[in-house]
């Protein structure tokens, strides 16, 4: 896995997994899968996940959360797929519902198979302000959640 890089107002994450780029997308747009990975004990978990995945196609994620000291705290994420081209391109915009100043941003995840492994490079644009890079650094966390759930 290699560190977070990060422009003015983009934040990408790159690793490699040790599986087809088709597995891969399933991981990426099934809800049934997502469930299983999206989540990091103590602190977060998927609880619910809707995808139509197609270009113009709605998704929504509802995410429970703890920080610790907090009281749990429910996160809803939802966009629309922009690009959708199976197993090696995924996009969509990504808006945090309970951030009345969080702007519709844009994630892309590139699939790259090379052999039995896939090159994957997840970019999250659109963040115009050290607040929601900050908000939104958790991407080094989530490809290795992805790993994890593909690899075992």
């Amino acid at each position: 896995m290699t560190p977070p890089a990060s422009a003015n107002d983009t934040i990408v994450q790159e690793i490699t997994i040790h599986a087809p780029a088709a597995r891969i997308f399933d991981a990426l747009t099934d809800p049934d899968q997502l469930l299983l990975w999206w989540r990091m004990e103590d602190q977060f978990k998927l609880v619910r996940a809707l995808c139509d995945v197609r270009s113009g196609g709605k998704w929504t994620m509802r995410v429970m959360g703890q920080s610790p000291g907090e009281e749990q705290r429910e996160s809803i994420v939802h966009g629309v797929y922009r690009t959708v081209v199976p197993p090696h391109l995924l996009e969509y915009t990504w808006i945090r519902e309970e951030e009345q100043d969080h702007p519709e941003t844009i994630v892309r995840w590139e699939l790259q198979q090379y052999g039995k492994e896939t090159r994957v490079r997840v970019t999250h644009s659109g963040l115009t302000t050290p607040r929601l890079r900050e908000r939104n650094s958790g991407w080094i966390f989530i490809v290795q959640l992805l790993k994890e759930y593909i690899e075992e």
